[in-house]
């Protein structure tokens, strides 16, 4: 067994297939989702306060970088949404085969954003 292996592996250099580009995305969506629960919540509780703070949430929301932040997060939240349905149908073996596989994903890339960008654009 004198085989040379390589002591440090160059992750830059490894073509990632469309399904694992899913899965970590669906990871990045979650987590993304998770650390902004605070801020929703935030958002939430200023809406809910009084007449001023609604006035002052809505004022915050109007601007351009606002939006931008809420169109990530509604982004995250979608691409999150699919790709879970893409899981529970692989785990209840709707998805089969590798084919299935990369045609789900391509599925899950596309419907996420189409409808981020229909929701999207009716919110901006």
């Amino acid at each position: 067994m004198n085989k040379k292996r390589p002591k440090h592996l160059a992750l830059h250099l490894i073509k990632l297939p469309l399904p694992g580009i899913i899965s970590i995305l669906h990871r990045v969506s979650g987590l993304l989702l998770f650390l902004a629960l605070p801020l929703l919540l935030l958002l939430l509780q200023m809406s809910l306060r009084s007449i001023e703070t609604y006035t002052a949430l809505q004022a915050l929301l109007s601007h351009p970088m606002s939006k931008l932040v809420m169109l990530i997060l509604l982004w995250g939240f979608l691409h999150h949404f699919c790709a879970g349905l893409r899981y529970v149908a692989i785990d209840l073996h709707y998805v089969k085969s590798l084919k299935d596989a990369r045609t789900s994903s391509k599925v899950v890339l596309l419907v996420s954003l189409i409808l981020t960008t229909i929701l999207g654009a009716k919110l901006w």
